[in-house]
């Protein structure tokens, strides 16, 4: 069995690579990283995103026509009430999220952290680009989430789902109209980016943003778990991260 490093700790952090959750450094194969919450919010925010991307695409291009006479259709506003509620899923969902980030371990806190003042991050990052590129034969073992996944986590995951969040509730506080929570919270946001049309069109962009990550995010995962001998999708899903090799770090 192989020593395992916690995440975002390359073989040269020193003392405190010796520890995974403060205990003393042992050998192990088998690591409970993701906490029921994680879990949870990362099942629900991917079917809430995907949901979000149909209906958004369907609103920003809708159906030419229907059949049959207008007053026996309600499709648009159906396809928005879906946008509306999926969007407050996930505005809940990621204000749940930080605040887990509080109460859960130490892996928890991972989404929210971007460690650029430690050089092991670096040079983690740099290998795994190396490993991702076919150009290293395997990569570091990491408990928790990787350098490089771990900055487009960040990146997406929390910068762009605060932007799509700050500007889809911008848009919708101008259906609610004046004086609405919705424009007293969000409402800013529009003369801030330069009027509706513009955050109508940046909006639609994230959108595009988050699609080709979710493309990315779902073959880097399964890449992964066939070629790192490390199990990433069932880590996910019941939380344990095994290592299925006697490999050194």
């Amino acid at each position: 069995m192989t020593r395992v490093l916690p995440s975002s700790l390359a073989p040269d952090a020193g003392p405190a690579a010796e520890t995974v959750e403060g205990a003393p450094a042992k050998r192990l194969t088998t690591v409970y990283v993701y906490e029921a919450p994680v879990r949870l919010w990362h099942w629900v925010n991917a079917l809430a995103i995907v949901t979000l991307c149909v209906t958004g695409y369907l609103i920003g291009s809708p159906f030419p026509t229907l059949s049959g006479e207008a007053s026996a259709h309600f499709l648009m506003g159906t396809i928005r009430f879906i946008h509306f509620t999926a969007g407050y899923i996930l505005a809940v969902g990621f204000l749940g999220r930080i605040a887990w980030a509080f109460l859960g371990n130490r892996y928890s806190r991972e989404l929210f952290t971007f460690p650029i003042w430690r050089k092991s991050f670096w040079r983690g990052l740099f290998i795994e680009v190396q490993w991702y590129a076919f150009l290293k034969p395997r990569p570091l073992k990491f408990v928790g989430h990787n350098p490089l996944a771990q900055t487009f986590l960040f990146l997406v995951m929390v910068l762009g789902l605060a932007f799509m969040i700050l500007t889809g509730f911008a848009l919708y506080s101008e259906g609610a109209g004046r004086g609405s929570w919705q424009d007293h919270l969000f409402g800013w946001v529009i003369p801030l980016l330069g009027g509706s049309l513009q955050v109508h069109t940046l909006h639609h962009l994230g959108m595009w943003m988050i699609i080709l990550f979710v493309i990315i995010h779902v073959y880097s995962v399964i890449r992964e778990d066939i070629m790192s001998r490390q199990t990433m999708i069932s880590a996910i899903t019941n939380g344990y991260r095994s290592f299925r090799d006697d490999e050194p770090e």
